[in-house]
C-alpha cells in the first residue's frame, strides 16, 4: 500500500505506528528524553515536507528511522562541539555531576554510565547496530534497511560490537562493596 506523507490518513498512520519506536532509537543515542522528542517532532516535520510517496509503511519507516538516527548523530557531534568550547574558554575539564539516594542507585548509576561509556567507545558502524539491536529492538532486516548494508552485515557488526563491548567492560576495574 503507497504512503504519501502529506496524506492526512498516512501520516497519522505512520506517525502512530512510530512514534515510540524513533524515541527509542534517538534516546538510546542522545539519552535525554526531552531532546529525543525533540528530534522524533523534526523527523516527522522532515517527513511531511519532504512530500514523499513510499512503495509502503515499511519503507516510510525506514526513512524516519535513517532520518533520526542521522539527527541524533549531528546534534551529538554538535553538542560535543559546543562542551568542548565552553571548557577550552573556561579551562576546567567536564565532570560528570552524579547524585547518590543510596549505595544500590550510585552502583546502578555507574554501571550505566560504564556501559554508555562502552558504547560511546565503539565505532560508529558497530556503535550503531548495537542501539538499533539492543536498545531500539529492530530485526536484523530493519537495520540493514535503515543503514543501507546486508543483513549478513548487520550480524556481522553485531557480533562485534558484543565482542567489543566484553572486552571493554571487562578491563575496566569495577571495585563495588
Amino acid at each position: 500500500m503507497e504512503i504519501k506523507s502529506t496524506d492526512r490518513d498516512d501520516f497519522r498512520r505512520i506517525y502512530d505506528e512510530n512514534y515510540h519506536l524513533l524515541i527509542q532509537v534517538i534516546m538510546h543515542i542522545v539519552y535525554n528524553i526531552e531532546i529525543a522528542e525533540d528530534l522524533t517532532q523534526e523527523a516527522f516535520e522532515r517527513f511531511y515536507v519532504k512530500n514523499m510517496t513510499f512503495p509502503s509503511e515499511d519503507d516510510a519507516r525506514y526513512w524516519l528511522l535513517r532520518v533520526s538516527k542521522n539527527l541524533a548523530l549531528n546534534h551529538i557531534r554538535r553538542n560535543k562541539r559546543e562542551v568542548e568550547m565552553v571548557e577550552k574558554v573556561r579551562h576546567i575539564p567536564s565532570a560528570a555531576v552524579e547524585t547518590h539516594d543510596g549505595a544500590e542507585a550510585a552502583v546502578e548509576a555507574e554501571n550505566r554510565r560504564e556501559v554508555r561509556a562502552a558504547i560511546e567507545a565503539l565505532p560508529e558502524n558497530l556503535r550503531m547496530v548495537i542501539q538499533l539491536k539492543e536498545y531500539s529492538g529492530l530485526d536484523y532486516r530493519s537495520i540493514a534497511k535503515v543503514l543501507g548494508i546486508s543483513e549478513t552485515n548487520v550480524k556481522v557488526r553485531v557480533h562485534r560490537a558484543r565482542k567489543k563491548l566484553e572486552e571493554i567492560l571487562s578491563t575496566e576495574d569495577r571495585d563495588v562493596y
